[in-house]
């Protein structure tokens, strides 16, 4: 039986497997068998009795949680599992903190630890106050783009648009204990790098892995940066299928924009700002890969990414404000939104890699859409 989400085989005990229990509480929990090959084939532990009783202390003392170890048989073969429980406040394994998730152990510091410690108390990144960041950088022409697109889409009151920028970020839950958030920051500042580091989105053409051949990167506010780097992609790195109907020339993509657009906004509304890292365009003749240092929601399951999926943005605030734009639903159908518009061109699906801290999504371009090209 192969290796299951949150579920992990181990020929035999060794205690760096603590990290690895730690990782699990950190997460959604899971089980840990000892005595079993990678492939689920129990092989037994001969001193099973001895570690049913050794492992409980070790794991109390590393990191004063209590997990249950139960002594199994099969075909006369003793092996045990460790039943791990989900931990409501963050653990660690002798001062050192883990996460692990789809067969995956990652030790967590600096951003990725931040964002931890915050998520467990119930607190986004993009709601935390940004005192640095003052009313009076708030780029008015952002702003007026907020109103034209909200008042067109019509999601929130009339009324409300016509208010003082002061009052509309307020309404737009920007600010907290009176100063403007980091989402106030990305969504209304003329340029958020000027104020986060990685704040925007990078392009790049491959010949191969190793031969980038040129590159691009994209800035302005999340409310321009989609549109501005469509337009690019479009316009420099893809070359287009063109088909005749009747007098009509179609111009046709290996990436429909549908697709390209809700992959973007995927990237932009669940990115973690906080890594410092850009969103990742890379480009090839026949393939297209968007990289983002994002997290999925734990309650989304990794084999089951199509299909329908509870609305739950790593950057909810953010989100909001690019639902009330009309760049987003609220429905958690971006993933199916990608996949139905790659189907209505007869394309692939594409093929997502998730690891717990980054999230890359692969667009294949069937030989006969793949289009020559010179280099720019």
């Amino acid at each position: 039986m192969p290796e299951k989400k949150n579920v992990e085989w181990k020929a035999r005990w060794k205690d760096e497997y603590l990290e690895w229990i730690c990782g699990l509480a950190n997460a959604q929990g899971g089980r840990i068998y000892i005595g079993c090959k990678d492939n689920g084939e129990v092989v037994g532990v001969p001193d099973a009795k001895k570690l049913m009783e050794g492992i409980p202390d070790k794991v109390r003392d590393a990191m004063g949680i209590i997990v249950d170890v139960n002594l199994l048989e099969k075909d006369g073969l003793s092996y045990l599992e460790i039943d791990v429980p989900a931990c409501p406040v963050c653990i660690s394994c002798k001062g050192i903190y883990y996460y692990c998730n789809d067969g995956t152990k990652q030790k967590l510091s600096g951003p990725a630890l931040e964002s931890f410690f915050l998520r467990r108390r119930g607190v986004s990144w993009d709601n935390m106050p940004f005192p640095l960041f003052r009313m009076e950088d708030v780029s008015d022409s952002e702003v007026e783009r907020f109103r034209r697109l909200a008042a067109k889409r019509g999601r929130i009151a009339p009324d409300l648009l016509t208010e003082p920028k002061e009052v509309l970020l307020q309404k737009l839950h920007l600010v907290n204990n009176g100063y403007l958030t980091n989402a106030a920051m990305l969504l209304f500042a003329k340029d958020p790098q000027d104020w986060q580091q990685g704040a925007y989105i990078k392009i790049g053409y491959f010949e191969s892995d190793a031969d980038l051949l040129y590159q691009d990167e994209i800035h302005g506010s999340l409310l321009e940066q989609v549109d501005k780097a469509i337009e690019v992609i479009c316009l420099k790195y893809m070359r287009a299928k063109i088909s005749c109907e009747g007098i009509r020339r179609i111009k046709r993509y290996f990436v429909p924009e549908a697709a390209l657009r809700e992959a973007l906004l995927n990237a932009v509304c669940h990115k973690r700002y906080e890594s410092c890292i850009p969103i990742q365009v890379s480009i090839y003749k026949d393939r297209l890969y968007v990289a983002n240092v994002g997290v999925l929601p734990k309650t989304w399951a990794t084999d089951k990414l199509y299909g329908k999926q509870e609305a739950r943005p790593y950057n909810p605030n953010v989100a909001a404000v690019m639902y009330d734009a009309g760049f987003i639903e609220s429905w958690g159908r971006g993933v199916e939104r990608i996949r139905s518009a790659c189907a209505a061109y007869g394309l692939p699906e594409p093929e997502y890699t998730v690891h717990p801290w980054d999230i890359m999504i692969k667009f294949s371009a069937p030989e006969d859409w793949i289009v020559s090209r010179s280099v720019i």
